[in-house]
């Protein structure tokens, strides 16, 4: 039995839950340490168990050792609620935010009548936020795949190229390079696109002397990265260089601050107050950063409005910026872990 699976056995007992439906794909993996697709799990003391389909149950029995294997014929939600029945579970659990209310009622209707349904959150998600040492290892190399990746890409950017295919000289080279994919649609925003800060990459041509915002994550062995940094085609003006090097200066304010047991709101205050106070506050909107694993955007949020604190052993983005609409934006995002004394730049090397 892996130690995720044994910290779940002892928080189930805590709850007085007996068993617990797992549907979020990103929390199976984890549980499993095998790459989740269309499938569910079911843990409890007794037995924990393994459903998928035809198209992924050769591949689930052969890396799957040790585990109950179920293949799905027909409905999953009754295949469950069998099993659940058949081991004699009385309460039990669900990620209510994962499970639509019409799946709710199935599951309720197909279990015995005195089996109870038990909403939880955050059972599987609290666990990881602290990533392991393999975890580690799986981000360290998603990471060195995307400094790569922008390291390939400067040469490439010029005048006249269409954003949409700088974005596909990113997914060429990241696949090439050992990434099984990109962790999100990648974003190249050149000129005034680079003001909105999810900007969906398009056929705009990019012009000289103007700056080209790229964002790109790649997913090796289902773990993320994500890194943003911005290049610059011709002459920079006096204001751009002025945005730029206020949001490089909170980014360094935020991570100075980052070890064990800090405040996130102060981690998230030491840059947005600072870039406050050079007057461009009602330009960075958005949260500091976010936690990364198996997910993109992983807890904790790096936020004002987060009032826990950070552990050591979690990886966080810091990605502070300015936007100025109808002109351009300035973001800048590393990975940084933390450390018990202090942190990690993990993405350090790549050149800002």
């Amino acid at each position: 039995m892996n130690p995720q699976i044994k910290t779940i056995h002892t928080r189930l007992k805590k709850e007085n839950i007996d068993g617990l439906i797992v549907s979020k794909q990103a929390n199976i993996s984890y549980l499993t340490g095998y790459i989740s697709r269309d499938s569910c799990l079911l843990v409890s003391k007794k037995k924990s168990i393994y459903f998928t389909d035809s198209r992924y149950i050769e591949e689930a029995k052969h890396s799957l050792k040790g585990w109950a294997i179920k293949q799905i014929n027909g409905s999953i939600i009754e295949t469950i609620a069998t099993a659940c029945n058949k081991l004699g579970l009385k309460r039990i659990g669900f990620e209510e935010k994962y499970t639509s209310f019409a799946e709710y009622g199935k599951i309720k209707k197909s279990l015995n009548k005195t089996a109870e349904l038990i909403p939880t959150q955050g059972l599987t998600e609290g666990q990881r936020q602290v990533k392991s040492q393999p975890e580690l290892e799986n981000m360290a190399r998603a990471v060195e795949i995307t400094i790569g990746a922008l390291n390939f890409i400067r040469d490439f950017i010029s005048p006249g190229k269409r954003e949409i295919e700088v974005a596909a000289e990113l997914e060429r080279f990241i696949r090439y390079n050992g990434a099984t994919s990109s962790s999100f649609g990648i974003i190249v925003a050149s000129g005034p696109n680079s003001s909105y800060p999810h900007h969906m990459t398009s056929q705009r041509i990019i012009r000289d002397n103007e700056p080209v915002l790229i964002d790109i994550g790649v997913s090796f062995n289902g773990y993320k990265s994500d890194l943003t940094r911005v290049f610059f085609l011709g002459k920079m003006n006096a204001l751009y260089r002025k945005i730029y090097a206020i949001v490089r200066e909170a980014q360094g304010r935020a991570i100075k601050k980052i070890k064990a047991n800090t405040s996130i709101k102060g981690i998230d205050a030491a840059a947005r107050q600072f870039i406050a106070q050079k007057g461009y506050g009602k330009f960075f909107g958005h949260a500091l950063g976010h936690g990364i694993g198996l997910e993109v955007h992983e807890e904790p949020r790096i936020s004002g409005k987060e009032n826990n604190k950070l552990k050591a052993g979690m990886v966080v983005t810091i990605e502070p910026a300015v936007y100025l609409p109808g002109r351009f934006g300035v973001r800048i995002e590393d990975m940084v872990l933390v450390t018990r004394k202090g942190y990690e730049v993990l993405s350090g090397s790549l050149n800002k």
